[in-house]
């Protein structure tokens, strides 16, 4: 039977059983969107990232013997919104059976549901073989239960998968999280290796993107050039390196943040993972038996905090976006209602952290997780940032931004949106927790120590308003009762200088 099979952006997985053989019945159809350049203000190397990827992707199924219709961003048949090209093409082709991969994204779901409800062909969904979990397995998981800890999900799945597991209920090592041995700042004791470059020339799809007048966010790498793997033979090459010259320290200083370095030793297979170039699998296969054949250079610490985020993190918070999904989106626990800061766009702050973190992300549309969440999410979320706007912020700006990935990420865990559903106390701190992980609070305009001063660090005095601020939510929480103590310690007239101060810092973020 004729059939049409749609790939979205994020859908290139080579080994999905789709492409064990080569069938002349069935044509895969891919787009470039303006409908997905468009309902964000995404990152300009994250637009030319995902259309190069997909460019060569459906390269690869063409040079396989599988038929291709790829429509570029101007090709004269492209609409711009995917049900029309679908609706044309099935139509034009006289396709008699329709089939797609079921989407990641909430709003895709939707959208296909609702197009297949229409037609009066045959139709059919298929996974995406890609996640070691379905969509609802979290759900079934923890039904019946109170919390939905991510550490007893996690658990679960290092049992179920026999990684890193001694016996089938014992984990190797004895221990089942490593986190407090993964918690050190950088110095130069561990050089940090260079990357090997994966370069790809993004010239022409971005004077593309400027022609075609598609609203981009950041800046433009430089030259044009891309060092991102966009093939799957390109991701295992990098996970490969990371494997050989990254792991052996990627736990001690996965939270580490310093001035002179991007990645440290982070992989950077997040982009690579969220367009399924290569599986969750492939990394976790790799880096296990990577651990096993050189335990005398890797501990276990170093593996399993990275594991943790394949197996744990990642998986966990997929199923925590179907359970939580469409009124995830919307929710705001403690009613944030404040702009984001102008130089969240710009870069221009005299805050030293913020400006390196953000600069880092305008230049590179990447930043590391502890970046992510322990100063540009604890900003946002200390200065009572409407989370909506911190939402489509961090949707747009990083490459790897998929909406199942970071809608949790951030509404969830980075601005406690969801009222403790995801996260079990607000990830906030003062400067100290900055000045402890990085090198940022030595070359900052503000003092890291002080609370009330006119250079007292912002984070500080914005912090302890917080916690005043949001007692009423916050105060019966276990896991803040500490800080709530020695909020009370604070003398009642410092006390009104910190509230004074942190008032005008939430008036106007963009003056300091």
């Amino acid at each position: 039977m004729k059939t049409l099979r749609l790939l979205l952006g994020d859908q290139l997985n080579i080994k999905h059983p789709w492409f064990t053989a080569v069938d002349k019945a069935v044509t895969y159809c891919l787009f470039e969107m303006k409908q997905e350049t468009g309902y964000t203000t995404h990152h300009i190397t994250k637009v030319a990232a995902f259309f190069a990827a997909m460019r060569r992707f459906a390269e690869t199924l063409k040079s396989e013997g599988h038929t291709v219709i790829y429509y570029e961003l101007n090709d004269a048949h492209n609409t711009g919104n995917l049900t029309k090209n679908l609706s044309a093409l099935i139509k034009d082709k006289d396709f008699k059976r329709f089939e797609y991969q079921l989407p990641d994204e909430y709003r895709l779901d939707e959208e296909l549901k609702g197009f297949c409800q229409k037609l009066t062909i045959p139709f059919e969904a298929a996974d995406t073989a890609h996640f070691y979990t379905t969509r609802h397995e979290l759900r079934d998981f923890f039904e019946g239960k109170k919390q939905l800890l991510m550490e007893n999900f996690y658990r679960n799945m290092r049992k179920k998968h026999g990684i890193l597991m001694q016996t089938a209920t014992v984990p190797e090592g004895t221990q089942w999280n490593y986190d407090h041995d993964n918690r050190n700042a950088w110095s130069d004791k561990h050089p940090v290796p260079k990357v090997p470059d994966i370069t790809h020339d993004l010239s022409g799809i971005l004077t593309l993107l400027e022609k075609e007048k598609i609203k981009t966010m950041g800046r433009a790498p430089k030259n044009g050039l891309l060092n991102q793997p966009l093939t799957r033979a390109e991701a295992l090459q990098r996970l490969k390196f990371f494997c050989e010259h990254q792991l052996e320290h990627f736990g001690t200083y996965q939270d580490a943040m310093h001035t002179r370095e991007v990645m440290l030793f982070h992989s950077d297979l997040s982009f690579a993972l969220n367009v399924k170039l290569i599986s969750p699998k492939d990394v976790v296969t790799t880096v296990v038996n990577y651990y096993h054949k050189h335990k005398g250079t890797v501990d276990i610490a170093q593996v399993e905090g990275f594991i943790r985020q394949v197996i744990g993190w990642r998986e966990y918070v997929r199923g925590i976006y179907w359970l939580r999904m469409p009124e995830f989106s919307t929710e705001n626990f403690f009613g944030n209602k404040n702009p984001l800061p102008d130089f969240y766009w710009t870069g221009t702050t005299k805050m030293n952290c913020l400006k390196h973190c953000v600069n880092n992300s305008l230049d590179n549309a990447y930043a590391h997780h502890i970046q992510r969440l322990m100063v540009l999410g604890n900003f946002a979320l200390l200065a009572q940032v409407n989370p909506a706007e911190v939402d489509q912020w961090y949707l747009g700006v990083y490459i790897d931004a998929v909406e199942w990935v970071q809608l949790p990420n951030t509404r969830g865990m980075s601005q406690f949106a969801d009222g403790g559903v995801l996260a079990t106390k607000p990830y906030i701190s003062s400067g100290n927790y900055i000045n402890k992980m990085s090198n940022y609070c030595k070359e900052c305009a503000y003092n890291v120590k002080t609370r009330t001063d006119k250079d007292s660090c912002p984070f500080n005095s914005l912090y302890w308003n917080f916690l005043h601020q949001k007692q009423d939510q916050l105060g019966r929480n276990a896991r803040m009762a500490f800080m709530y103590k020695q909020l009370e310690k604070i003398p009642q007239q410092e006390m009104e200088k910190i509230l004074q101060r942190a008032h005008s810092i939430i008036k106007n973020p963009d003056a300091y």
